[in-house]
């Protein structure tokens, strides 16, 4: 970082959140907190009248106010630095936020130096997302795509989809153990965690189950 301090703002609901994180930055040299707030509706207004270089802006479980404060930013054309602090990467939130310009997505349960390193990418103009930095963000929103399907496969693993798809296909267990390169003692085991993740009795029902959930669309 240069000469000049970084001057950031941190907006989170819980007040213990805020003091934590403003205590922590201020052992980093070249960081300066300009203010803090609770007040999700006011994030706009504290940003265009302190002008700071970072937003940290925490999202939480009960609900979209974060979200709806960074797309206040964005419609009424204040430029801040905005980095995403959330419990979970992969959620629609979290790629909404990317969407409308964010340039960090940060879990917070990530070390004090990620943190750093984060605001560090940032101000150099590039994206941080999840654990790691990365140029572009359109690679950070297809990763976060790829969690959010693997979510929504009822926690069914890449294997298990695959084999899914194939008994959908009609084939055989012993068809599926060929064109997968396994034993059909292990493709009758992976049957059994998908009938028991899906809640499923027979191949019609996985089938039926899978197109209704669209849980093979890109696999």
């Amino acid at each position: 970082m240069d000469a000049r301090p970084v001057r950031i703002v941190i907006a989170g609901e819980h007040p213990l959140f805020r003091e934590g994180l403003r205590r922590l930055l201020e052992t980093e040299q070249g960081l300066m907190i300009v203010s803090d707030t609770s007040d999700a509706s006011a994030v706009a207004t504290l940003v265009r009248a302190l002008q700071p270089d970072i937003l940290l802006l925490s999202v939480t479980k009960s609900g979209p106010p974060a979200v709806e404060a960074l797309r206040e930013l964005v419609s009424s054309g204040v430029s801040v630095k905005t980095i995403i602090l959330t419990e979970s990467v992969d959620t629609p939130d979290v790629a909404c936020a990317l969407e409308l310009g964010a340039r960090g997505i940060v879990p917070k349960d990530s070390s004090p130096e990620m943190l750093f390193s984060s605001i560090k990418s940032a101000m150099a103009g590039h994206f941080w997302v999840g654990r790691e930095e990365v140029s572009d963000v359109v690679p950070g929103l297809r990763k976060l795509e790829a969690a959010r399907r693997r979510t929504k496969a009822f926690g069914l693993t890449k294997r298990e989809l695959i084999i899914l798809r194939d008994v959908v296909a009609g084939y055989t267990n012993k068809e599926i153990a060929g064109r997968s390169s396994i034993s059909e003692n292990t493709v009758k085991s992976h049957l059994t965690h998908i009938f028991n993740k899906l809640g499923a009795s027979n191949r019609v029902e996985l089938a039926l189950f899978a197109s209704h959930h669209r849980l093979l669309d890109g696999v």
